[in-house]
Order: C-alpha cells, then sequence, then structure tokens
C-alpha cells in the first residue's frame, strides 16, 4: 500500500520537472524528496523518473501513476 505522501511528493515532482523545485514546494531538503522518490520506485518495481542535469521527466510508467494518483 502506497503512502498518500508519497503520491503527493511525487505528484510535486512531476508537476515541478525538477525535484529542487518540488522540494521547495513542498518544504523539504532535496535530498530527502530525491531519497522518497527512489524509494518509491523501488516499492513499485518500476522507473518513475528520467533524471537529466537539470530536469527530470516521466517514464511511461510514472505518466500512468501520474494520471492514476490525480
Amino acid at each position: 500500500m502506497l503512502e498518500t505522501r508519497l503520491l503527493h511528493y511525487f505528484l510535486a515532482v512531476a508537476r515541478e520537472q525538477n525535484i529542487t523545485r518540488a522540494a521547495r514546494t513542498l518544504f523539504i531538503s532535496q535530498s530527502t524528496l530525491s531519497k522518497q522518490m527512489m524509494d518509491l520506485e523501488k516499492q513499485l518495481g518500476k522507473q518513475l523518473l528520467i533524471r537529466g542535469k537539470r530536469n527530470v521527466t516521466l517514464t511511461e510508467d510514472g505518466i500512468f501513476l501520474r494520471n492514476r494518483a490525480q
């Protein structure tokens, strides 16, 4: 069972397309959010984000989760 908090964090990352900006909107540290996203991916057994130098892009699984979570 996924925690609501993790879905909230994931949706912020999906919306901002940047972990640092999403962390600011959530009032948590970038490292905490990054770890939470890695934990979420591990829990689901799927890659949700493609991490670039300046932004993140959702994978197909990430898009599916975003649509379901909204």
